[in-house]
């Protein structure tokens, strides 16, 4: 396995191709993969990833796009592999800066892109495509391979350029028996085999389960049968774009003479799209709007809403704060219906707590089998390593821990191991002659999204908040003379987020005066130099004192 890299790559020679991550290695989100060759640039993905508890006030965090800012010109096209946001949540602000780049996808993908681009106030150039579909997009020949998945009609993508065939899988399980019967197309796998994949680019978010992915349609036996025994309303959580889920929902709401509503926009926007091209088969007078659901039995009703991961605004964590028309109480039954994503462990728990707390019932993926993974484990990887006999193996999708787990798949399916290259975001692959090799690595940094901000909060800031949530806020005040550097006034020292009082500072001023009085008799007048002497006396007093270490704001006044 290969994980050297060095710093800068060299210019790309001649009939090579490159193969640069920007997201979604080492983390699971973000996916965007940038592939150039002939001055020409394809992305496949453009994700988001979700913020964690250590990074409070943020919304969204999108790829770094810094290495093709300037480059967007060459763009040729923007393939998106399927709908999830972790793909293609990043795409309004990639088109924020070129609306131009055209956007490359299934029927599906490319409506939600669209319905998201409309609330962003930007038209698209789509080109709408299928499975077993070829398309000449620059340099680039591609051709979509049929993929199963959480979510109807994703695709992977066959690039073939003179420097070599690449295969990128996107995010894919091989459920045999689909509940809309679109198979994996492992027949098109074994036929690129035998063309020759110079690189295959392996989802890896499963790499390290063993065996074999369950159905999805286990699922709905396990729905039909707690929502038939529900007492009163059954609220169920799950992502807003899983439509099979939502369609086991439906279908076991229809068998129980249930009524549903779905509640939260993206929900609501999503699940219209999905029934208006035909991925969503609502059952006949089971459908209701939410306003109108208030009004039936509480055993006549399933709610279907967003805030599975634990989202503090999502609908499913609103009830669990009683901040929602809806709350939840004794009899009510509330299905998680998702994974848990890594990172969003607390948040969960924080909201199930929550909902029991009020009375509800909660089932979840650690009590009952409500859920099942849309990613391919071990034993699936190793049948596609096997069917497709990759030269070189770039696993992608996943933390470090699945990429390792999936590279060492393809090295016991015979991949030499320098050919089964671990990367992380920004490293630098060129392909040529059947040879991947790691040419470079780039820096690359997460950029924010912070309301209507975007790139401006950084690392510095976000430790800033974490020091005012977790330690507190201390505010100096001091009034020096102009001329002698004397205290005139002051110090006055203010806190916030401390159990104790502001008398307990009392001890500390002398120490602040006499700190300045000692500056002032060397000389020293400069009011941010006294600002940081008045920083460290108080900053040192209170480590010792109060065992804290909070954000300090020192204000020195001339007069």
């Amino acid at each position: 396995m290969s994980g050297e890299t060095v710093a800068t790559p060299p210019a790309l020679p001649a009939g090579t191709l490159r193969v640069i991550p920007l997201g979604g290695l080492g983390e699971i989100g973000r996916n965007m993969t940038v592939f150039e060759f002939d001055g020409k640039l394809l992305i496949v993905d453009c994700g988001v990833l979700f913020p964690e508890e250590n990074q409070p006030g943020v919304d969204l965090i999108l790829p770094d796009f810094e290495p093709i800012r300037d480059r967007l010109g060459d763009v040729v096209g923007v393939v998106l592999t399927h709908g999830h946001e972790d793909h293609i949540g990043a795409v309004p602000y990639l088109l924020k800066l070129k609306s131009d780049l055209p956007l490359i996808g299934s029927g599906l993908t490319l409506a939600l892109v669209e319905a998201k681009l409309k609330e962003h106030r930007i038209k698209p150039y789509t080109l709408t495509v299928r499975e077993g579909q070829r398309e000449k997009i620059g340099p680039f020949d591609l051709e979509f391979v049929s993929v199963n998945h959480s979510i109807p009609d994703a695709l992977a993508v066959a690039i073939r350029t003179p420097a070599g065939l690449v295969l990128a899988t996107g995010d894919f399980k091989m459920d045999q028996l689909p509940l809309d019967g679109r198979l994996t197309d492992l027949r098109a796998f074994g036929r690129l085999g035998e063309e020759g994949v110079d690189l295959f680019m392996v989802d890896s978010t499963n790499a390290d389960v063993p065996g074999f992915t369950a159905l999805e349609r286990s699922i709905g036996p396990v729905l039909d049968q707690v929502i038939g025994k529900a007492p009163r309303r059954v609220i169920v959580a799950s992502f807003s774009s899983h439509v099979h889920r939502v369609q086991q929902v439906l279908d076991a709401a229809a068998a129980h003479g249930r009524r549903l509503a779905f509640l939260g926009r993206s929900m609501v926007r999503n699940m219209t799209i999905a029934e208006d091209l035909g991925y969503l088969h609502v059952p006949e007078g089971v459908l209701i709007d939410y306003k109108k659901a208030k009004d039936l039995p509480d055993d006549d009703i399933v709610y279907m809403s967003t805030g599975s991961q634990g989202e503090p605004m999502a609908v499913l964590s609103r009830m669990a704060n009683l901040d929602h028309a809806i709350e939840p109480g004794p009899g009510d039954t509330v299905i998680l219906a998702s994974s848990l994503i890594p990172g969003n462990e607390n948040a969960v728990y924080r909201v199930i707590n929550g909902l029991t707390k009020l009375g509800a019932t909660v089932v979840h993926k650690g009590n009952a089998k409500v859920h099942v993974s849309g990613h391919a484990a071990a034993g699936e990887l190793l049948y596609c390593y096997n069917i497709v006999q990759p030269r070189n193996v770039l696993p992608i999708h996943g933390e470090h821990r699945h990429l390792r787990a999936n590279a060492q798949l393809a090295i016991d399916t015979g991949v030499p191991a320098e050919r089964a290259i671990l990367g992380e975001n920004g490293t630098v692959v060129d392909l040529k002659d059947g040879v991947a090799t790691v040419v470079g690595q780039l820096d690359l940094g997460f950029v924010y999204v912070d309301g209507s901000t975007v790139g401006e909060i950084t690392d510095a800031d976000l430790k800033d908040r974490r020091i005012l949530g977790e330690e507190g806020f201390i505010s100096v005040i001091v009034v020096v003379d102009s001329q002698t550097g004397k205290v005139i006034s002051g110090p006055e020292v203010h806190a916030r987020g401390f159990a104790e009082d502001d008398a307990v500072f009392e001890d500390v001023k002398p120490k602040i005066a006499a700190a300045l009085a000692e500056a002032a008799g060397n000389g020293v007048r400069d009011t941010h130099a006294l600002s940081q002497i008045v920083r460290r006396t108080i900053g040192r007093w209170v480590s010792q004192r109060l065992r804290r270490r909070p954000m300090i704001v020192p204000l020195v006044i001339e007069a």
